[in-house]
């Protein structure tokens, strides 16, 4: 059987713990705590290290979805998880501008550690103040629709939403590898 190593990865609040608990085959292993910074005023537990769970995809096929925390104090668990990776999801939570910057830093981060596919997922989009997925990919430096990676609509708290959403990063996956064997 194959096994795919997800990482699920954004910025604080976007979803990254609930997302794996959605789908997860097993109880999803967790590291929150309770936030004692600033993301108290967003939350009341934080992920200091990573999430891990599972999800059978088909017959030959497992994936091993890790989540990154979201605050930049523990980048260097980014790194450790990014690492081993097969793709990625970027989690952003549309509704705050704010943190565009930083979901930006996180994506170029993980861009710069390992040459694997990723899509954009975007969360929180039927809040008030969503941007479009258009502005944020603006946002994120994607100036033309060719050069941007998938983006889709994903609500973390619904698991048939993140089964969606990790279809396409495969098949996002399948595809980069497929032109890269063709390209050899």
């Amino acid at each position: 059987m194959e096994i795919m190593n997800l990482v699920v990865t954004g910025t604080v609040g976007a979803g990254k713990t609930t997302f794996i608990r959605s789908v997860s085959e097993i109880e999803v292993v967790d590291t929150d705590r309770k936030a004692t910074d600033d993301v108290a005023n967003l939350k009341q537990n934080t992920t200091v290290s990573m999430d891990f769970g599972t999800l059978q995809f088909g017959d030959e096929m497992a994936l091993h979805i890790y989540g990154t925390p979201g605050q930049t104090r523990f980048d260097f668990m980014w790194e450790i998880l990014i690492e081993r990776a097969h793709a990625y999801v970027l989690l952003i939570a549309a509704h705050r501008p704010s943190e565009f910057h930083h979901a930006r830093r996180i994506m170029n981060f993980m861009n710069r550690q390992a040459n694997i596919p990723m899509i954009i997922g975007l969360t929180h989009s039927d809040c008030e103040g969503a941007w479009s997925s258009e502005d944020i990919a603006l946002a994120l430096g994607y100036q033309e629709i060719t050069q941007q990676p998938p983006i889709v609509l994903v609500d973390a708290n619904d698991g048939e939403s993140v089964a969606i959403a990790l279809v396409a990063l495969v098949q996002h996956y399948m595809e980069i590898t497929a032109k890269a064997e063709v390209a050899v």
